[in-house]
């Protein structure tokens, strides 16, 4: 194909490819960074004199009409310098290789791996805010809904429902503070450093950075694609790493309670919640657990491959880069935070039968020590043992809490402290009834970040407040990288009419 003249090509792609540009919104691809930093190269370095003014036109012509190419349906969008460039010289002639002064597919790639990644994070963040959204919605639902809490498998503690979700939900915030902490590690361009150490060219790197919406540049260049390139994939996979573990906690807490015949608690039926076993008419299986939880495995395993990969490798080797591998990695997470958010919204709890389980059981015999300790001086470990001895004996005899025949409880206590100098049980048969009372004793609870009404209500604020900071914080890194490419558009347009 014959090339126009130089200022005919720039008259034709200043009126008409100009406001295609403008209009056209192409993904944010490998292709779409790579235009980016052509575009943006041509007008600094215009700027700044290293390109010579007579070669300006044609060469953000030639730009500008490969990238006008690419957004056709069916073009081809190359993601790699190398496959790239030819297109530039097809359209311009070999002078457009002027832009490569000072550059090198390493730094470049650099650049775009990093403004891929910044973005899956961002979305990331997206849908880790929704789902905590949820999380803490149904925790101001359940502040006052008492349900059995489980250490090592085994009904612990009574609890409110919604002081247990915001524990999940305090993980959640901490997986937000490790995106935002990532993000500004990643947050940083590469352009200029070319291969190990910069250029000869006095290339602005700072207005490239601003060009393409980076908070800074990675200061030393031998890091910039060497060592910081490599590792950027590997943190990222450790916050994914962390949200599958939290997701995964979750989602077993609640399976285990369809091994019950009467579960407290279990996601509403269909919506593709649940499904009917093919063989047992009465089973209702929890697809919709058993999908999140696999997603989550999922998450942990592509994560897992950034550490494998970087591994043993020397300085700069491309094996843990892989644009498509991160993305996967991040997708994977974002995919199993919507399972997740769909879970709390089909969560259905039943107070009546958390109650039951219970008061069925004796999670609330510590309590009989506490109070003996706190208000009776009694030490904690001779509490301890009465409490022991009371469920022992209730076990034997199987008597339920608030059934406990209270001349036991005395019979009982005065066996434990005969060592020690003998004496009554202190507690009124009212008062041992009330201690094993699951409600009273989570409202009675005095520690800070107790489920206690005043402290639930200051946590359901704390993290409300930090949700709404953390769209805060993503609206406006989005909005700074959009404004930054509407910047470089503007001044490239204006590149490109200055020729006509």
């Amino acid at each position: 194909m014959s090339r126009l003249p130089t200022f005919a090509l720039a008259l034709i792609l200043s009126v008409q490819v100009a406001p295609v540009l403008a209009e056209t919104a192409p993904r944010r691809d490998e292709f779409f960074w790579l235009g980016e930093m052509n575009k943006a190269t041509a007008v600094i370095n215009t700027d700044e004199g290293l390109l010579d003014q007579a070669m300006v036109p044609r060469i953000a012509g030639g730009i500008a009409k490969v990238l006008v190419d690419a957004s056709r349906p069916g073009a081809k969008r190359p993601s790699s310098v190398i496959t790239f460039e030819p297109l530039l010289i097809a359209a311009a002639g070999p002078e457009v290789t002027l832009l490569h002064a000072g550059r090198s597919s390493q730094d470049m790639h650099a650049t775009y791996r990093a403004a891929m990644l910044r973005e899956d994070l961002l979305n990331l963040a997206e849908q880790l805010n929704r789902t905590s959204a949820s999380m803490v919605r149904l925790a101001a639902q359940h502040r006052a809904t008492i349900v059995p809490n489980y250490t090592n498998g085994v009904a612990a503690q009574p609890n409110s429902f919604g002081h247990y979700l915001l524990g999940h939900a305090a993980g959640l915030e901490r997986d937000a503070q490790r995106i935002r902490e990532t993000y500004g590690r990643i947050d940083r361009c590469a352009m200029g450093t070319t291969v190990l150490n910069g250029t000869s060219w006095p290339l602005n790197r700072p207005r490239m950075a601003s060009y393409l919406g980076f908070a800074s540049i990675v200061d030393n260049a031998y890091d910039a694609a060497q060592i910081s390139s490599t590792e950027e994939p590997v943190e990222v996979g450790a916050v994914v790493t962390s949200i599958a573990l939290h997701a995964g906690s979750f989602i077993e807490d609640v399976m285990t309670q369809y091994a019950q015949p009467r579960p407290w608690i279990l996601l509403q039926e269909g919506g593709g919640n649940t499904y009917v076993s093919s063989a047992m008419p009465q089973k209702r299986n929890p697809g919709l657990l058993n999908a999140t939880r696999r997603e989550a495995s999922t998450a942990v395993s592509l994560a897992m491959g950034t550490i494998i990969q970087a591994h043993n490798i020397t300085p700069g080797m491309g094996d843990a880069k892989e644009v498509s591998a991160s993305s996967a990695m991040v997708n994977s997470a974002i995919t199993l935070l919507k399972g997740w958010d769909k879970i709390l919204n089909a969560l259905v709890v039943d107070p009546q039968r958390s109650l039951e389980e219970l008061n069925s059981d004796w999670t609330a015999s510590q309590e009989l020590a506490d109070v003996l300790m706190r208000k009776y001086k009694l030490p904690f470990r001779l509490g301890h043992h009465f409490a022991s001895e009371v469920v022992d004996f209730a076990k034997e005899h199987q008597i339920k809490p608030l059934d406990f025949p209270y001349d036991q409880a005395q019979r009982i206590y005065r066996d434990a402290v005969k060592d020690v100098g003998g004496g009554e049980l202190p507690m009124s048969e009212q008062e041992f009834r009330s201690t094993l009372d699951p409600v009273a004793i989570v409202n009675n609870r005095a520690t800070s970040g107790g489920p206690q009404p005043v402290e639930m209500d200051r946590m359901l604020k704390g993290a409300q407040r930090s949700l709404s900071q953390q769209d805060a914080w993503i609206t406006e890194h989005r909005t700074r990288i959009d404004a930054a490419l509407v910047r470089l558009d503007n001044d490239f347009e204006q590149l490109l009419h200055a020729a006509r």
